[in-house]
């Protein structure tokens, strides 16, 4: 009740900020009666039919883009009779609009929030026997209801930085029985094992499995969705391409900045530009006019382009498509990192074998930019200086953003082999389950 007393508190206290977006935006407002009174039992009862799951539902939860699309990976390596009866929830607009895209209409639902009466009536009509959370979502009232009606609760490629760690442990009387419902916890690594140990998940429910971003990065250019964005762009074979992507504010004008300084002795560099959220493509479309270049968005035409002008700049307004823009380009920076988003991720560029630099905050992907940069496969920048000079360093020097790029491949694929263990897993649980379930 505790915890439905503090939700209620801070949707009043932020709910003007809420309106305000959900009117100037339309944010907030799909799903809105899944999301606060819970799935209904019509509802549950299509999803369970369309699953074919008679006494066994997995129900699979990812917040948003990102984890949908790990959760893509992962679903389809999981044995066929494993993988078939399950549902997936996610919380974001963007994340919902993908997961349609990729698992079809009739699996997918806004994922209610953590009050009492909205997720034990998900839980009531829908009757799953596994939760699988990907990364971190530990809602306290979501994972008590959970264990209340006997549901297995796993976390996928989890994560848990040792700043959040200690926070949950300050409250540990409210949070420790949160971590220690936990049947299992897949870890990126060995540092977040101890994390959740120390937080109160029981030793023998955890093991590192990696994380599953490495296998979920891209291994080719070679692909015919890449293929596709390179002609719709006009690229040719003398343009350098440099794609600075999941941007938030400020990171635009910097790279619009550098952009125009260089292309001068430089007229083969082309700039991509990808923000982070869809609320902002308007917004940066101006900013583009602002410097001078001409923006081109991608969803304003299907009709491919003959060439590629210097002063024109893309800008990806679409959902989805950034894993494949990565693979036009030649440089790569990560955006989210120069101020305190903490980062987005930088994987993709890498397995792509782009020349991949971020800024100087990347707590959110910490142990992937150790791995990185410990192997001279990405370079962290401070500020526009520091970024300047990196850009004008791969342009005049072939042979080091070459080797730079090359150096980022060979290390996602010598760090892949986690949707592996992972599978394993979650098939061996879950045949545990079923047999449980039948006797």
């Amino acid at each position: 009740m505790l915890a439905n007393v503090v939700y209620l508190l801070l949707i009043v206290a932020v709910s003007p900020f809420l309106i305000l977006r959900s009117v100037r935006g339309g944010r907030y407002r799909r799903g809105l009666s899944n999301k606060l009174l819970g799935l209904s039992a019509k509802k549950s009862k299509s999803y369970r039919d369309i699953a074919a799951a008679k006494s066994h539902l997995r129900w699979f939860h990812a917040v948003s883009v990102g984890e949908v699309n790990l959760l893509a990976g992962l679903i389809g390596s999981l044995q066929p009779d494993q993988a078939k009866p399950y549902v997936i929830s996610t919380s974001t607009d963007t994340g919902y609009d993908l997961a349609i895209k990729l698992f079809g209409n009739d699996r997918v639902f806004f994922c209610p929030l953590d009050f009492t009466w909205a997720v034990q009536r998900t839980f009531k009509n829908l009757r799953p026997s596994e939760l699988i959370l990907m990364e971190l979502e530990l809602w306290p009232n979501l994972i008590r209801a959970a264990k209340n009606n006997g549901c297995k609760i796993y976390v996928v490629n989890a994560r848990l930085s040792e700043r959040s760690a200690k926070r949950y442990q300050k409250f540990s009387r409210f949070t420790r029985p949160i971590f220690a419902s936990l049947n299992w916890v897949g870890c990126q690594d060995t540092e977040v094992l101890e994390h959740f140990r120390s937080c109160g998940t029981a030793p023998e429910n955890l093991e590192v499995t990696g994380s599953l971003k490495f296998d979920n990065a891209p291994s080719t250019r070679d692909t015919p969705a890449v293929l596709e964005c390179k002609t719709w762009a006009g690229q040719s074979d003398e343009h350098l391409v440099w794609l600075v992507g999941s941007t938030q504010p400020d990171e635009e004008k910097m790279a619009l900045s550098i952009f125009n300084r260089l292309v001068h002795r430089h007229p083969n560099l082309r700039l991509i530009l990808v923000p982070r959220h869809p609320q902002r493509f308007d917004e940066v479309d101006q900013l583009i006019g602002a410097f001078q270049n001409t923006p081109l968005r991608r969803s304003s035409t299907k009709k491919s382009q003959t060439e590629w002008p210097q002063d024109r700049i893309l800008l990806i307004d679409t959902i989805g498509e950034l894993v494949h823009w990565w693979g036009t380009a030649h440089l790569a920076t990560v955006g989210g990192s120069f101020g305190s988003r903490g980062g987005q991720n930088m994987l993709e560029p890498a397995g792509y074998g782009c020349a991949v630099s971020f800024g100087p905050d990347t707590r959110n992907f910490k142990q992937i930019a150790q791995t990185l940069l410990q192997n001279e496969a990405a370079v962290r920048v401070k500020d526009e200086l520091e970024l300047q000079h990196f850009i004008g360093r791969c342009l005049e020097d072939p042979a080091y953003r070459i080797r730079l790029g090359k150096q980022a491949a060979d290390t996602v694929n010598r760090h892949r082999g986690a949707v592996e263990r992972t599978c394993k897993a979650l098939d061996q649980r879950s045949s545990e389950v079923k047999l449980s379930t039948v006797r």
